[in-house]
């Protein structure tokens, strides 16, 4: 007979290839989303501000919009098929206030910039979205590393302190 340990410390490593994959979806949407918005603008209008602005609700559209998708779908395989209620508040704090700054001041201003300084406003704003994306990624980063050092995101020490749950038993496999 064969003994399995399995314990559960509440811990998760989330490396580069848990982030790739939640977040890259929606960075492919979100960008699709910019440059059809944008460019569907420039058939009305040349002007800056207006595709800047219309990319900006794109990339906010097509980014959030898979978000969404991915965590209602998480809570609800998590939920064992039950639609779960809350994902939204969920979507607004898994980026917090950093989430806030790049939405009404960071993104809009490298867009517009990105816009203005670039001969074709497709370019403009991919040039505008990596530089937003930069900042945002970085900050966000910052923000994360700061949460896991004060123990306030469920890092192994402050689980303990807050009462992980003991181990399970030892299953017994034929």
């Amino acid at each position: 007979m064969t003994t399995i340990q399995i314990t559960d410390t509440g811990t998760a490593r989330r490396g580069p290839v848990f982030w790739l994959c939640r977040y890259l979806p929606g960075e492919i949407a979100g960008t699709a989303a910019l440059v059809l918005a944008g460019l569907g603008v420039t058939v009305w209008t040349d002007a800056p501000v207006a595709i800047a602005l219309a990319g900006l609700v794109g990339a906010i559209l097509g980014f959030y919009g898979v978000l969404a998708i991915t965590i209602y779908s998480e809570h609800s395989i998590a939920a064992h098929g039950r639609a779960r209620r809350g994902a939204f508040a969920l979507l607004v704090a898994e980026f917090g206030p950093v989430e806030f700054v790049d939405t009404l001041v960071i993104r809009p201003a490298a867009l517009l910039l990105g816009v203005w300084m670039a001969p074709d406003p497709i370019w403009g704003l991919l040039a505008g979205k990596l530089a937003a994306d930069v900042v945002f990624y970085a900050a966000l980063a910052k923000s994360h590393n700061t949460h896991d050092m004060r123990g306030s995101r469920g890092t192994r020490g402050a689980r303990r302190t807050r009462g992980a749950r003991p181990a399970r038993e030892p299953q017994t496999v034929p």
